[in-house]
């Protein structure tokens, strides 16, 4: 072991070095307040020691500094008035989705009105809607309403943090007494068309539902059976659309044109067809924050490609990390971007190492072998984060995680192509493909979070959350300290 080997694998990922004091910086914001002048002064004073002395302490300083800065400067303040009765406007954001006995919906206040001097007053604050199953909401529809904005209450705590990390200042309970104009978004946006366009399918009920929540991100058929069922056997991440189904996406376009680079510039056309592919699906998706972060990740990939630059995945993926968090600090505390970023992160430093060392001569064990080491590395990863939040660890789904993503990947690519090629012969192919893997997944799910034993509830405590992740990055750093291995393979 070397601490030379250490710097090295360091030295190739530049982007993760710059992030760690950042991400340092915005925690530091939730513990404590300092005016904004003294940390702009500390960044520039930071800034041009870090220029003329080369002082590596100083560029950390800076950084640092800076996460903190950005972190209280887009905190996120509101002005409306809590548990007073008075009108508001607002907009719904996303599809709207059934629960028991309402319908929930994220929304933006556009506009409130003063109930002393009877004056309306401009806003853009977001919130949680709630309302009644007789009222019917639409994506991007604008509503005229009155009604009493209350805090966040109720639930676990967990959650309600997590809802102020992503800036909902309230809930807003209506009804039809409280709604008084309801003005439909005359354009369509590219969430709502695909939604539409894979309405337009004859499937069961369930296989409507998930190919829609996983190809556009429309959750509103999942009912709470099905909901429960993907939660206790641990597949509930293939509801919502991420970086797995980007990378879905990615790696289904790049399979259709895999013959494009034989032509003059095809690599260069194949680049961008892939590219504007995999923002397409994000759009259609509704812009979620983990598959802006995996198309982040799949732009650089292609584009490496291209340029014939060493493509360093953790580097990219701290650069992701860094742009978002620039972007929106408060996505550090969203629970989705944090399994995201240890999934992966997990999987580039131990998956894809452990993959390498266990090739064999077999192709066909390889990709079995591959599937199973991902999935296993990826769940590990994320168990201890996830009884920690949920309270829950699904043991059985450790394993049986790669048959579910290999049964989720062909409902993405039937719905993707669907939506790509939206004709009548394709709807005969793809209607019935799409109606076995999802009942595959649904059987899968349901037997699995029926098994006795498969489902352990602990709520893991902070300070044994914490102290598991030091030692996952201390046994990486260890593993990064060692020498590697030349592997030479002699052919028979």
């Amino acid at each position: 072991m070397k601490l030379r080997h250490l710097l090295e694998h360091l030295s190739a990922t530049p982007m993760l070095k710059a992030l760690i004091p950042f991400v340092v910086g915005i925690a530091l914001a939730d513990l404590y307040v300092l005016p904004l002048w003294l940390l702009a002064g500390a960044f520039v004073c930071t800034g041009i020691l870090a220029l003329l002395l080369r002082s590596q302490t100083a560029a950390i300083g800076m950084l640092l500094a800076a996460g903190f800065a950005i972190a209280e400067w887009q905190e996120p303040t509101s002005t409306l008035p809590l548990g007073i009765d008075t009108g508001y406007e607002l907009r719904i954001d996303g599809i709207p989705t059934q629960r028991n006995g309402y319908t929930a919906a994220e929304a933006t206040i556009t506009a409130w009105r003063d109930p002393l001097k009877g004056q309306w007053h401009a806003a853009e604050d977001r919130i949680l809607l709630r309302a009644d199953t007789l009222i019917t909401l639409r994506s991007d529809e604008r509503l005229r309403c009155h009604g009493r904005l209350r805090p966040l209450q109720g639930g676990a705590e967990s959650y309600r943090r997590l809802m102020a990390r992503r800036g909902m200042v309230g809930v807003l309970w209506i009804g039809e007494r409280n709604l008084l104009e309801q003005h439909p978004e005359k354009h369509d946006t590219w969430h709502s068309r695909a939604v539409k366009r894979l309405k337009r399918l004859t499937l069961p009920t369930e296989a409507e539902a998930l190919v829609r929540a996983m190809t556009a991100g429309d959750r509103s058929g999942i009912d709470s059976a099905l909901r429960d069922n993907f939660a206790r056997s641990g597949f509930s991440h293939l509801l919502a659309v991420s970086g797995l189904h980007t990378g879905i996406v990615f790696a289904l376009i790049n399979l259709l044109l895999w013959g494009l680079p034989l032509v003059r510039r095809g690599h260069l056309w194949r680049t961008v067809a892939v590219t504007v592919a995999v923002w397409l699906f994000v759009a259609v998706a509704g812009f979620p924050p983990s598959a802006i972060r995996a198309g982040v990740m799949c732009t650089l990939l292609q584009f490496s490609l291209i340029s014939g630059s060493e493509y360093s995945a953790l580097n990219a993926l701290a650069t992701a990390a860094f742009g978002m968090l620039l972007w929106n600090p408060a996505w550090l505390g969203d629970i989705s971007f944090q399994l995201s970023f240890i999934a992966v992160a997990a999987i580039l430093c131990w998956g894809i190492p452990l993959c390498r060392r266990l090739r064999s001569r077999w192709r066909g064990l390889n990709i079995v072998i591959d599937a199973l080491i991902i999935s296993v590395v990826a769940n590990i990863a994320t168990i201890p984060l996830v009884s920690h939040t949920f309270g829950i660890v699904s043991l059985t789904g450790i394993l049986l995680n790669p048959i579910a993503i290999l049964l989720a990947t062909g409902i993405v690519a039937g719905g993707v192509i669907w939506l790509l090629l939206p004709f009548g012969w394709v709807a005969t192919v793809v209607e019935p493909f799409i109606a076995v893997t999802t009942e595959a997944l649904g059987t899968l799910a349901h037997q699995t979070a029926e098994l006795h034993g498969g489902v352990i509830e602990y709520a893991l405590p902070t300070g044994a959350m914490v102290t598991i992740y030091l030692v996952f990055i201390g046994t990486t750093l260890v593993a990064w300290s060692q020498k590697p291995k030349k592997i030479v393979t002699l052919r028979r």
